[in-house]
């Protein structure tokens, strides 16, 4: 189960035809209450799509009631006709639900600068809203089937769960396989809680998590129009929460959804994660993994399974992180190939040929680190990315 673990919460996943490919499309989950708090952090790309700009008035007020999401198309770049799009399909949702329009969150994903058909959205909210009514919008089959319906080049569903000693649980869904880089990367996420928190926590919440997880994915560099992560809490389970013990579990959600999106990217042979270590302050060592995941160098180096480690310091040297360039040690999967800026055990030792790539990087400047998330650079990424559009 993903969004439907938390008590007070119900999801449909339905067929509105927005996809040549017939598949699900278009979802709503919806927070049966009694509380309605929420919070939500968005692209910081200056190029938003119009169901961004509607769900950042929305979210104002910390109180959202439903999350509508399509696939199919990302109302971006589409004008007046694309807001009125998105302000109609949050009015649709409100009318069959009996709610306020202002209380939806919308979100789209797929091409840019193609309109959504206004009829199709329509009637895949009724169908939708028909399924929410009925027996079993609560289970898992429910979660799973809205999982679906926001996939776009995903080849599966991502789902995480936590429950805590205490009662409450954290269940989450998202979408992504390409523009994974922050801010957010590329994707769309809804959170639930039956946690009895308002939205003032969820938000303090929420972006304590989102810094560590999310903001740390990045697979390809490019930022998407359209990212949103959204946090709703019903109450439904009336026990008292420790927001750090929420926190923490929140992060977790978020940090397994976050691997799933990794472990999906597009085209992508390897999982690489680079940790950089005893950094002078947390942002360094956030630039210093992030330059070197963002080497097209260096991720075609993974792919052709080269431990080229001079990849990783050109890399790290392009930062305005301080450190002594002639005192950083690299490792990749457990081979020291650099000590002190000097060649250390041979780089024929590492072994590239398992998915999973880790890379440790030490600029004994400090006691800072961070890790990124990232993936190698392949020929099947280029090749879906050049066909995206056709």
């Amino acid at each position: 189960m993903s969004v439907t673990a938390a008590s007070g919460f119900a999801a449909a996943g339905v067929v509105a035809g927005l996809k040549s490919s017939g598949k699900r499309d278009l979802a709503i989950v919806q927070n049966l209450g009694p509380l309605a708090s929420a919070a939500a952090v968005f692209t910081t790309n200056r190029c938003k799509a119009n169901p961004v700009l509607w769900s950042e008035q929305v979210i104002a007020d910390g109180v959202v009631s439903a999350i509508v999401l399509n696939s199919g198309g990302a109302n971006c770049y589409t004008g007046a006709r694309g807001f009125q799009t998105t302000h109609e399909t949050a009015e649709t949702v409100a009318e069959r639900l009996e709610i306020s329009a202002g209380d939806v969150l919308v979100c789209s994903t797929g091409l840019i600068g193609d309109q959504l058909d206004l009829d199709l959205l329509k009637a895949g909210v009724w169908d939708a809203t028909l399924a929410l009514q009925s027996a079993g919008s609560d289970g898992p089959d429910a979660g799973l089937a809205a999982a679906e319906a926001i996939m776009t080049t995903d080849a599966k569903p991502k789902e995480a769960v936590q429950v805590s000693p205490a009662g409450w649980t954290v269940g989450g869904m998202a979408k992504g396989a390409g523009m994974l880089a922050p801010g957010l990367a590329t994707m769309l996420v809804v959170l639930t809680t039956d946690a009895p928190l308002d939205s003032e926590q969820l938000d303090s919440a929420l972006r304590q998590a989102t810094r560590v997880t999310f903001d740390r994915l990045d697979s390809d560099g490019c930022m998407s129009t359209n990212d949103t992560v959204a946090l709703l809490a019903s109450g439904a389970i009336g026990v008292n929460t420790d927001l750090d013990e929420f926190t923490a579990a929140l992060t977790e959600v978020c940090r397994s959804l976050a691997e799933q999106l990794q472990a999906d990217a597009e085209g992508a042979s390897h999982d690489i994660a680079i940790e950089v270590v005893n950094a002078r302050t947390e942002d360094d060592a956030v630039a210093v993994g992030r330059s070197v995941s963002r080497s097209n160098l260096f991720k075609a180096a993974i792919f052709g399974n080269d431990p080229n480690w001079g990849r990783v310091l050109a890399a790290v040297g392009t930062t305005d992180a301080e450190f002594d360039p002639y005192a950083i040690d690299v490792a990749i999967n457990g081979v020291q190939v650099c000590v002190a800026g000097e060649p250390g055990q041979p780089r024929e030792l590492v072994d590239l040929t398992p998915r999973a790539a880790h890379v440790l990087i030490d600029l004994h400047a400090g006691e800072a680190t961070a890790t990124i998330l990232t993936n190698d650079l392949t020929h099947d990424y280029v090749h879906e990315n050049s066909a995206y559009a056709s």
